[in-house]
Formats: C-alpha cells, sequence, structure tokens
C-alpha cells in the first residue's frame, strides 16, 4: 500500500498550517523550545530504528556513520537553537539620527509563517531535522517533503513526528516528481531545497510563481588542494575520511583533488593506504555503506567506463565490489572533456588532477563554477590565508574535509551554481525570521518642524546643519 501524499491533500495542508500560524502568529520561545525538545526526545529514543531504517533504503548503510552523521548533528543542533532562542528572538535596538529625535528603532524577529523543506536522500535525517530545527526556532510551521528514494525513512519519519506534533505545526508529506513539482509550487512563506543544481533551478522557477523566497543547498564539484609540503599521509587520510563516508554520496565531498605533479604517485599510494585501513575489504564490511540503488550505481559505472575510453586511468582500491557497495575509484589523466569532470559525482570516484603552482591550482578552480566547499591541505598560514583571499566557496575546511557542516555556530550554505541563502547557527532563525523594523514616536514630534510650507527660516537651518 502505499504511502504516498495525495496531490489533492497537499494544499489543505498548507491551508491547515496557516490558519494555525493566523491563530498563533508570534509563539514566545518557550514553547518553541517545548517544541524542540520533543523533536529531541523521539529523535533519540529511536537511534536503533532510525538506523535500520535508513540502511534498509540504502540496501546497506553503516548504523555508525548514521548516528554519527546524522543522529548526533541533528540532535547537539537542536541542544545549541535551545540554548540560544531566547537570545535570538530579543529585539535589536538601532540607532535614530538626530533628525528624528526623540524616538527609538529596533529590528523585531517575527516568524515568516508556513516553511516548506524539499529533503534529499543521501542524508534523510539530518537534512531534514537541520532545517524543521531552524524553522521551528524561528517560530514556524513546517512541511517536509521527503525523497522518493527513501520511502522507509520518510514513512518513519511522519510516524515519529506524528506523537509530538499536529499536522498544523509539521507534517511530513511523501511521493514521487510529481507531488514534489505541486509541493514546490505550494505559496510558501519561505521554501528550502537540498539537492542537485538542476532541480534547484526548477525549484526556484516554481516558487518564483509565488514571489516565495528561497534557500538553495546545491551542490557541485567541490575541490580539494593538496600542497607542495603537506605531509600526503595526514592529508590522505582526512580525504578519505570524507571521500568514503556515506561511499561519497554527500554534496560537500572532495570531487576532485589537485595535486603537485611532482607528488602525483606519492598521494595515490597514500591514498590507497588510507582507504585500506578504514575498510581491508569491502565484502560484508558493515562500515561501508552501499549506493543507494541500482539506478545510482549505473550511473557511477558508466562514468568510469566513460573516463577509461577517453583515456583515464582507473585505480580502484579494493579489486571488486558486493552488491551496490562501490569501491572507491581513483582516476588519473582526467580531462574536461569526461563526464566525472562535468557533473557532481555524488560516489566513490575521486579524478585526481596535477597542478606546476598554487596560483595554478587556484586559476583551475576559479575558471569553474564556485563549488559548495573547498578544501586545502597546508600548514603554512600565509598560503591558507592566501587560498582564502583568492577563492569562493560556500564553505571551507582547512586541513580537513566535511566537518565545517557540523559546527553548529557556523551557517552552510552555497554560493552562485551551488545555491544560495544560509541555514544552520543564527544565521538559520534569521533565514526562517521576517527582520520588521520598527520606528517608534510618542507625543512629542520634533519631525512637523519640516512639514511644508517649505521656506521658512528654521527648515532652512535645519538644512544647512544637515546637508553641511
Amino acid at each position: 500500500m502505499s504511502n504516498n501524499t495525495p496531490l489533492a491533500a497537499l494544499n489543505d495542508l498548507f491551508s491547515v498550517q496557516q490558519q494555525a500560524f493566523q491563530a498563533q502568529p508570534m509563539p514566545n520561545a518557550s514553547q518553541r523550545i517545548e517544541w524542540l525538545q520533543a523533536l529531541r526526545a523521539v529523535l533519540a529514543s529511536e537511534q536503533k530504528t532510525l538506523a535500520e531504517t535508513i540502511s534498509a533504503d540504502f540496501s546497506h548503510r553503516s548504523h555508525d556513520e548514521t548516528l554519527l552523521a546524522e543522529l548526533m548533528p541533528s540532535l547537539q543542533g537542536i541542544d545549541y537553537a535551545c540554548q540560544r532562542i531566547k537570545r535570538w528572538m530579543k529585539p535589536a535596538k538601532r540607532k535614530v539620527g538626530l533628525a528624528f529625535q526623540p524616538a527609538s528603532a529596533q529590528v523585531v524577529y517575527q516568524p515568516l509563517g508556513v516553511v516548506g523543506v524539499i529533503v534529499p536522500w543521501n542524508y534523510p535525517l539530518f537534512l531534514s531535522i537541520g532545517p524543521l530545527t531552524g524553522a521551528l526556532a524561528a517560530g514556524n510551521r513546517v512541511m517536509i517533503k521527503m525523497s522518493e528514494n527513501t520511502p522507509r525513512t520518510a514513512q518513519l519519519l511522519k510516524e515519529l513526528l506524528a506523537r509530538v506534533f499536529p499536522e498544523d505545526l509539521v507534517c511530513i508529506v511523501q511521493g514521487e516528481t510529481d507531488v514534489a513539482a505541486a509541493f514546490s509550487e505550494l505559496p510558501f512563506d519561505h521554501l528550502l531545497f537540498t539537492g542537485s543544481t538542476s532541480v534547484g533551478k526548477q525549484v526556484m522557477r516554481a516558487a518564483a510563481k509565488n514571489l516565495t523566497p528561497v534557500t538553495l543547498e546545491l551542490g557541485g564539484k567541490s575541490p580539494a588542494i593538496i600542497s607542495a609540503d603537506v605531509p600526503l599521509a595526514e592529508a590522505a587520510q582526512r580525504i578519505a575520511f570524507g571521500k568514503t563516508v556515506n561511499a561519497g554520496q554527500t554534496c560537500v565531498a572532495p570531487d576532485y583533488i589537485l595535486v603537485p605533479q611532482a607528488r602525483m604517485n606519492e598521494f595515490v599510494e597514500a591514498m590507497r593506504n588510507a582507504v585500506l585501513k578504514f575498510y581491508p575489504t569491502l565484502a560484508d564490511n558493515p562500515d561501508y555503506t552501499a549506493i543507494i540503488n541500482p539506478q545510482h550505481l549505473q550511473r557511477l559505472q558508466s562514468s568510469i567506463v566513460d573516463a577509461t575510453r577517453q583515456g583515464a586511468t582507473a585505480i580502484a582500491i579494493h579489486p571488486e565490489g558486493q552488491g551496490q557497495r562501490l569501491p572507491l575509484t581513483l582516476l588519473l589523466n582526467v580531462t574536461d572533456h569526461m563526464r566525472v569532470m562535468q557533473e557532481e559525482i555524488f560516489g566513490p570516484i575521486l579524478p585526481i588532477v596535477g597542478y606546476t603552482s598554487l596560483n595554478d591550482a587556484l586559476a583551475y578552480i576559479r575558471q569553474r563554477p564556485r563549488p559548495l566547499a573547498l578544501y586545502y591541505f597546508g600548514y603554512q598560514r600565509d598560503e591558507q590565508q592566501y587560498v582564502l583571499d583568492n577563492s569562493h566557496a560556500g564553505g571551507v575546511c582547512i586541513n580537513d574535509t566535511l566537518l565545517h557542516v557540523a559546527q553548529h555556530d557556523l551557517p552552510f550554505g552555497g554560493i552562485g551554481p551551488s545555491g544560495m541563502g544560509h541555514y544552520h547557527a543564527h544565521e538559520g532563525f534569521l533565514t526562517f525570521s521576517h527582520s520588521k523594523a520598527v520606528f517608534s514616536k510618542q507625543r512629542f514630534n520634533a519631525a512637523k518642524l519640516i512639514y511644508p510650507p517649505y521656506g521658512g527660516w528654521l527648515q532652512k537651518l535645519i538644512l544647512k546643519f544637515f546637508l553641511r
């Protein structure tokens, strides 16, 4: 029996949430904290079930990866928000110019209303709970469209959230691409989408019909730069972790590596050693995650074939995969004509590109669409700063990968083709809030001195004083 949300029900769900928001347009801090604590409690109580269900959707996914990469940051993000909601909600005092005294000015942070969230399949828990946390912290109602590629997780999350939230506060929507298209056309007060750049364009186009503001968390080809003198064993270990977590099915996974030409062979060997230490074998290895479905597995395998047919050298770290487990494959001698260098890979394939100078590496990156993440491996502080000053990316890690996303006091978002807008941290609260400017005066009104008729001596004096 299908659990898909009927298309006809979408408008009804939206209307119910809209009416509930109109009845409670400014939930107080205690109410918001209560919502988030209830969310935390139900997630924490179902850790094992969540890990098992996500693994079933993937055909196999390491339970530890789910706990570390999805549940832990979700719970910590809730804790972070609960500790700061009162501070975030406090109106911000602003200055009033001398010409407009006596008066006061402040910014009031008001909930937007009904927020839509479209969730991808690769981290179905974290990428639904993260936006939900920010939207509830800001006092909104939330509709979440889960991916059709993780139906078990979607159904479980629907059941868990229904335990603690009425549908007029939080609801889960399930369905195929037709449901996703209809969902993105609802007149939300804000819409957050996480997924591919091509689908992001469709979502933005649909949202534009209602002038719905969007936050787009996309992807792209996130590069890593190996410096001329960084110890390769250390760099390779950190890159191998970032590339093999979730079998590379991560929007901020390193998508290609820029390595000094003279260090190419040594880097390949360092990567081989690092990966084999993590995963001595793929067969029946509980730590190595499978590709989400046969279609994506075939896409990745055909990308390797496309590259080798055009002259690339493929080096599979393990001799063969198992089921939907695909070995990490390094690609040397890649060119821009190959599919792996044109599209986001989103799997365990890692092109390695040689460079001659740091300026050449940065120029290579700048000639391509701005990525969601950039990684630099090198211990010289002046070079680190040079990379930061001469590159654009949604986020950066120096001497690490992925972990900037897990820092709850840092915003997360893309730039250009890799996305727009931010969430996480205080920026997430602001994304899901309207910063309402409030200018207040009481009985005394000095502004009447500049009312018509114009040309009086006092007006001339005021203009002379303020237009110097």
